[in-house]
């Protein structure tokens, strides 16, 4: 705690960088809120940005995390990730892929038009070493993200994780979030790698997120296989932002503004993809929209007649 304390109340000039789910599963969303964003840049935090959007289609059998259900045309998508100047995100984190999944054709095909893109870089967040090193040969134009699937709670692994060159950003556990006094041993260029998973409503003391994950993974690839059972407290609730908000592991504004920035972190991942958009919209209000201004954006976003959050 006491690494903590000396950044207190400390106001800081860097950015924080968002990293926003979706890609796919909200590209209505973010095809209102983008221009809002642009246009009434006075409505929204100065001190953040969007690093990237994160998501996939519907039936990737690379996919995992999160069973995805966007149907948005890829090059719409793309389009307008390219039109903001945001960086889309692949998220292929299945962690039970094996060669034969390789030569996927529509995730190989998803890789080749993003990869491709003008302007901004495009990244994967990965999971399996084996696609890591196809992509890395195939498509060596993306950036990539080694997944929060990995479940990195070992702060050893994780620093050895930060420390692989193949990855730009590493996303620990969440359970890694506070703890500021191993954090703040990283060097800089370490900590400009580290992406914080802010939001997470999973039960701090669950111990089968590994299974949870795979379970995923399993259905992706369409394996006959029983649904996971989560036995964590309240599980039947379903993700509150509420409860988000009450774990120990939860990373606030305030915390961006006074702990994590000062201390030289910036980057920050917002979960989601298997949420509904007006849950999204909350967040994107939370994190990124000043108090004064949410009602504007509300107004903004559900007068439009083109888009139905429900």
């Amino acid at each position: 705690m006491d690494s903590i304390k000396k950044y207190k109340k400390i106001r800081t000039k860097y950015k924080a960088y968002y990293h926003l789910p979706g890609l796919f599963e909200f590209y209505e969303l973010y095809r209102v809120f983008l221009p809002l964003f642009r246009e009434h840049r006075e409505y929204f935090y100065d001190w953040c940005e969007i690093g990237s959007v994160y998501g996939a289609p519907a039936d990737c059998i690379w996919g995992g995390g999160r069973t995805s259900f966007g149907d948005q045309n890829s090059r719409e998508v793309l389009a307008l990730m390219q039109e903001y100047g945001i960086s889309a995100r692949l998220t292929f984190s299945n962690s039970l892929l094996k060669e034969e999944h390789l030569s996927d054709r529509k995730c190989n095909a998803l890789c080749a038009l993003f990869e491709k893109s003008e302007g901004v870089r495009n990244g994967v967040i990965i999971h399996s070493d084996l696609l890591l090193d196809y992509l890395k040969k195939n498509c060596p134009g993306f950036y990539f993200v080694s997944s929060t699937t990995k479940v990195l709670t070992d702060f050893r692994e994780f620093v050895g994780e930060v420390n692989r060159d193949d990855f730009r950003y590493v996303v620990p556990d969440f359970r890694l979030n506070k703890s500021f006094d191993r954090l703040n041993t990283l060097s800089g260029a370490q900590k400009d790698k580290v992406e914080f998973l802010c939001n997470e409503c999973c039960w701090s003391g669950c111990k089968d997120r590994k299974s949870c994950y795979e379970a995923v993974s399993r259905k992706n690839l369409g394996e006959n296989f029983p649904d996971h059972h989560c036995a964590a407290p309240d599980a039947d609730e379903g993700y509150r932002f509420s409860k988000a908000m009450e774990n120990p592991e939860f990373i606030g504004i305030e915390d961006i503004n006074n702990v994590y920035l000062p201390m030289g972190f910036s980057n920050f991942k917002i979960e989601g993809r298997g949420l509904g958009s007006a849950l999204i919209f909350e967040f994107l209000l939370y994190y990124m929209t000043k108090p004064e201004y949410q009602l504007k954006v509300r107004e903004e976003i559900y007068l439009d007649n083109m888009l139905d959050l429900f």
